[in-house]
């Protein structure tokens, strides 16, 4: 998958797109992830990327300008590919000799590249990466959930378009494909939001985990939170591992697991099991809960 983002801000991702399951998913080839400066879309001495709202108001609105020209050019190169769009072999690598720093100098240690470091193909050559799904983030957005990260990973390439300040110019939200809200506060940036939404989106990519159904049995997967999880050593300070998950039957831990699924949703987020597809045995074991209270 290619991820990559615009904002006024691309070096705020280098800590963590360099780090744990992120830096993995580059390592293996499975993310192609791309940082582009929006002031690179600018056209004077300031490189100004927002200006004063019409109207009056507090705070400055990020001017549609740049944001149309940078997408125009994004979508319209395209990265150049080298067979299969997951392989990364066309793109330069950071720290060559032939690479070129950005005028913001910056750079992560995760491979971050901004638009200048990246090779283009020209007409009639190799193909083309897709046309991305554009995102905006943004508070009157739809809520993001796990389903909404599951349809996000099923895409080839995905652009988040990250505002900053008091807003983004009305305009540019004729360019988003889905446009996500975290929840209902109010964040600095932009690219905090994304970077929640990218981190979820690959970790549901196939090899990204260590186990092969590590996303499938988290919080959410199945519409239930998360059963507890228990680690060495068995008795701690009084509070010990429950017995069924030292029985090393298979059978019971897994009736266990799902019970505890039920009854932490049940009991903290209700609300999620009008959604739940149930079987005979959890409505059981729900109707029995509600009975003791």
């Amino acid at each position: 998958m290619i991820i990559e983002t615009l904002s006024t801000f691309p070096g705020m991702y280098d800590s963590v797109m360099s780090s744990s399951m992120m830096r993995i998913a580059q390592e293996k080839g499975i993310l192609d992830f791309r940082t582009y400066d929006l002031r690179d879309w600018t056209h004077d001495r300031h490189r100004t990327t927002d200006d004063d709202p019409y109207g009056g108001g507090a705070g400055l609105v990020m001017k549609c300008e740049p944001l149309f020209e940078a997408y125009d050019e994004i979508c319209a190169r395209g990265p150049l590919l080298s067979g299969d769009w997951r392989e990364r072999d066309a793109v330069q690598s950071l720290g060559s000799p032939d690479s070129r720093e950005s005028p913001t100098g910056a750079f992560g240690s995760c491979g971050t590249r901004f638009v200048d470091d990246i090779e283009f193909s020209s007409e009639g050559s190799q193909p083309r990466a897709p046309k991305p799904c554009t995102i905006f983030l943004a508070p009157q957005g739809e809520r993001f959930c796990d389903e909404i990260a599951l349809d996000l990973a099923k895409e080839a390439r995905l652009l988040f378009i990250c505002g900053h300040y008091e807003g983004i110019d009305e305009r540019a939200y004729t360019l988003a494909d889905r446009v996500i809200s975290l929840g209902d506060y109010v964040l600095t940036s932009g690219e905090l939001a994304s970077m929640v939404v990218i981190d979820a989106v690959v970790r549901k990519l196939p090899g990204v985990l260590g186990a092969e159904d590590g996303a499938i049995t988290e919080s959410f997967s199945d519409g239930l939170l998360e059963y507890p999880q228990y680690t060495r050593p068995a008795e701690f300070r009084g509070m010990r591992v429950p017995d069924v998950l030292l029985s090393g039957d298979h059978g019971k831990v897994a009736k266990w697991r799902r019970e505890q699924s039920l009854l932490r949703t049940a009991r903290l987020r209700p609300d999620l099991l009008a959604d739940v597809e149930l079987s005979p045995a959890d409505r059981d074991f729900l109707q029995r809960l509600g009975e003791e209270g």
